[in-house]
Formats: C-alpha cells, sequence, structure tokens
C-alpha cells in the first residue's frame, strides 16, 4: 500500500550505508591503520590506490564531511518520506471517504486554511506547478457536494520547522492521522532499537532530537560533535526503522477504514506462533486462502501492520495450496516473513 515509499527509504539509506562503510575502509587503508592490507596489494592496486591517495583530504576534515553529509542526507530522506506519505494518504482519502463532508472536521480546516495559504503564496516559486483552479477545485467541489472532490496535499504540509516529534504529530493529526507518536513508541523495530541498540540511554523521541540537532550544526558548518562509523551508521537504523514504524501506522489506518466500509475483513488471528519454524496456527473465519496471496498482519496494541504473502498452508496435517475455510476452523500458515501470537489477519477486497 505505501511499500514503494518505504523501499525507496531502504535504497536511499543502504547507500549512504555503504558510503559511510567505503569510506571508513579507505581511512583505514589511507592512514596506515590496516597495514595486512597493504601487504596483500599488487601492482595493479599499488597504482591505483597510490594515486587516489595523493588527494586524500586531512582525516579530521574527512571526518567532518562525512558526518555533515550523513546527517543531513538522512534528514532529507526522513522529511521526504513523511511528506510523500501525506501525499499518499490523502490520495486515498477520497476512495475512503465518498463524501467531503464525511470527513474529520480536523482534516476540513486544515484544508480550507491550507487552500487560503496556498492561494497567498501562489506567486512563489515552489508552488509554479499549480494554477488558481487547481488549488480551489477540490474543495469547491467537495464543499458543494455535487462531483468527487480530491485533497490538494500542498494544503497539507505546510511546515516551517523541522520535523521534530511536535511538528510531526501536528502535521498527521491534520492529515487526519492522530496519536501518531503512541504508535511510533510501541513499533517493535523501534522498542528494540531503543532497547537493544541504545540500552533504554535514550527515547526515539530523543533519537531524532538529535538527528535534527546534527543536521542543523552541520548546516551551520560548524558540528560541535563528529559521529564516528558505527554512531552514523546506528542513525542509518533509526531513521530506516522510524519510517518502517510511520509506514504501518498509516497503512492500519487505511484498513480500519475499509473494514468500515466492507472493502475489508478480518478473517482471523494467529493462536499459536512457532518462531523455530516461521509458521503458526491461525483460527479463521469463513473464507478462502490461497499459497501466494497476501494477508495484513495487524495488532494496533503492538503497533503492527504490515502484508505477508502466504508460504504454505496445512490442514489436517496435509499440506494444500487452497483452503476455504469455516468459522472456527483452524488451519496451519507459513508466511514470508516473521509473526506472532495475536495478530489479526486481514483480506482486503478493494
Amino acid at each position: 500500500m505505501f511499500q514503494d515509499l518505504l523501499i525507496t527509504v531502504k535504497v536511499n539509506i543502504s547507500t549512504v550505508r555503504a558510503i559511510i562503510k567505503t569510506n571508513d575502509r579507505l581511512r583505514q587503508i589511507s592512514f596506515g591503520a590496516s597495514a595486512l592490507v597493504k601487504q596483500e596489494w599488487n601492482e595493479d592496486t599499488e597504482l591505483i590506490l597510490g594515486t587516489l591517495i595523493q588527494d586524500i583530504p586531512k582525516v579530521i576534515e574527512w571526518r567532518v564531511y562525512d558526518h555533515c553529509a550523513v546527517v543531513t542526507r538522512l534528514y532529507a530522506i526522513y522529511e521526504r518520506f513523511v511528506e510523500d506519505l501525506v501525499r499518499d494518504w490523502l490520495v486515498l482519502l477520497p476512495g475512503l471517504f465518498s463524501r467531503y463532508s464525511e470527513l474529520e472536521e480536523t482534516i476540513r480546516n486544515t484544508y480550507q486554511i491550507g487552500v487560503g495559504r496556498l492561494l497567498l503564496d501562489l506567486r512563489k516559486n515552489r508552488y509554479k506547478h499549480l494554477s488558481i483552479e487547481e488549488v480551489i477545485r477540490g474543495l469547491f467541489h467537495g464543499a458543494i457536494g455535487e462531483k468527487e472532490y480530491e485533497l490538494l496535499p500542498d494544503a497539507f504540509l505546510f511546515h516551517e520547522q523541522n520535523l521534530r516529534k511536535e511538528a510531526l504529530e501536528k502535521m498527521l493529526t491534520e492529515a487526519g492521522i492522530p496519536n501518531s507518536w503512541g504508535w511510533v513508541e510501541k513499533h517493535r523495530a523501534v522498542k528494540y532499537f531503543v532497547q537493544e541498540i541504545r540500552g533504554n540511554e535514550n527515547t526515539a523521541e530523543g533519537e531524532l532530537n538529535e538527528l535534527i540537532s546534527y543536521r542543523n550544526d552541520a548546516a551551520h558548518g560548524s558540528p560541535d560533535d563528529v559521529l564516528a562509523s558505527n554512531a552514523l551508521l546506528e542513525l542509518c537504523d533509526f531513521v530506516e526503522t522510524l519510517c518502517q514504524a510511520l509506514t504501518e501506522l498509516v497503512t492500519y489506518k487505511v484498513i480500519e477504514r475499509k473494514k468500515s466500509i466492507g472493502q475489508a475483513k478480518e478473517v482471523g488471528r494467529i493462536t499459536e506462533w512457532f518462531k523455530k519454524h516461521e509458521a503458526g496456527i491461525a483460527k479463521v473465519e469463513e473464507t478462502t486462502l490461497l499459497v501466494g496471496n497476501s494477508l495484513f498482519l495487524v495488532s494496533e496494541g503492538s503497533s503492527c501492520c504490515y502484508l505477508a504473502t502466504i508460504k504454505s498452508i496445512q490442514m489436517n496435517d496435509i499440506s494444500v495450496n487452497e483452503a476455504k475455510t469455516t468459522t472456527g476452523m483452524e488451519v496451519g500458515l507459513k508466511f514470508d516473513m516473521d509473526a506472532k501470537k495475536g495478530l489479526r489477519l486481514y483480506q482486503l477486497y478493494v
């Protein structure tokens, strides 16, 4: 549903990780911290790296550059992701709420104010892609209720401040996604990062604040702290984890709405999960399950909502490719990713 956005984040952060590791390895070679590597050079390596090393910067200046480049890029990835996530959510809303008047009052108020701001700022370069007609069309159609409405995402994306917790929550709430940070803090990957990587010495909010502080210092060209490669790699992990949590939050909001309008149905719940075999038992409703089809695995309480593909199905200890189930039946399910006891299974119909 929003997986393309998350995939883009993962690809971009993977590139950042590769650059961090490459530059760290080059510094080891260049400044004598890896004598064994130098002993393994052949003539071609000597020629290539020998020429390269002639233009190597000083180690401190190089680390400052890496630090500034990484924190600046990571924040840009995060900010762009949040804006694109809100855009995609807003594009879906007319399909989830057929009439503009059905939208939450917060969304309608934000949109009205946002359209007014766009009209005032329309001459600015950042809005040169918009016309007056485009700005007012969606609000006009929604207000009179005679035609299908649409929401212009630009009207929701005003933010002069960095996307710290408060600014992020405000943007998402105004777009109809409240209580976002509570979801983030309970998300399994975020909890793992805070507990296992940080040893509970920081919080998710603290991590985000530190990233933004590093980025702001880098923008002014005078960072007080310069992070080592391992610390920069951990920042990569945090940003990727935060984006994953937000992706699952907005996916959950879509499924929640689709369920209320008959476009999604809860078809079962995982009652046992065998982590060693990455498979479990589900108690299901009347439905049809197919190997290769996908289900959403959902738990609001543990901030979990992701798509998993069925790899195998067992009924009465017999593997089948298709299972036509009745209410209360138990089936064995193996997915293409890990799950856990208590997760609800959802099918989408539209």
